[in-house]
């Protein structure tokens, strides 16, 4: 068994999974990796179904687990930024990886996303 930050984990792809799983911290962790800075606002515009607090609270664990910075813009009206920390940026490749798997996935099945990228957001 492996402890840290007071949780168990069994192997390292259990940490990975740990940091990252769920459905909203890869994408959340995909879009600042290829768009580098995105306010809230714009983080939950590319993830419509999130819910308010699940995002805050996806966001907080990213901060805790020192994947992404975030950066107060201004106090009044309340502004941040997101972006990535250098921990984070390592996990640019896994991003890589899934959007071109899901893209060769998508293809295989009668779907071409980057020919309709347009249609998506």
């Amino acid at each position: 068994m492996i402890i840290l930050n007071e949780k168990e984990y069994t192997c390292p792809v259990d940490v990975t999974l740990g940091l990252i799983g769920g459905k909203w911290k890869l994408l959340i962790l995909f879009h600042l990796h290829y768009f580098t800075s995105k306010s809230y606002s714009e983080i939950k515009a590319n993830l419509p179904k999130v819910s308010e607090k699940m995002l805050s609270q996806q966001l907080r664990e990213l901060e805790k687990d020192e994947l992404i910075a975030k950066a107060v813009l201004s106090p009044k009206p309340y502004r941040v930024a997101y972006t990535l920390t250098d921990r984070g940026k390592t996990l640019g490749p896994l991003c890589e990886f899934v959007s071109k798997w899901g893209v060769n996935y998508l293809m295989e099945n009668g779907i071409d996303y980057i020919k309709d990228q347009s249609l998506y957001k």
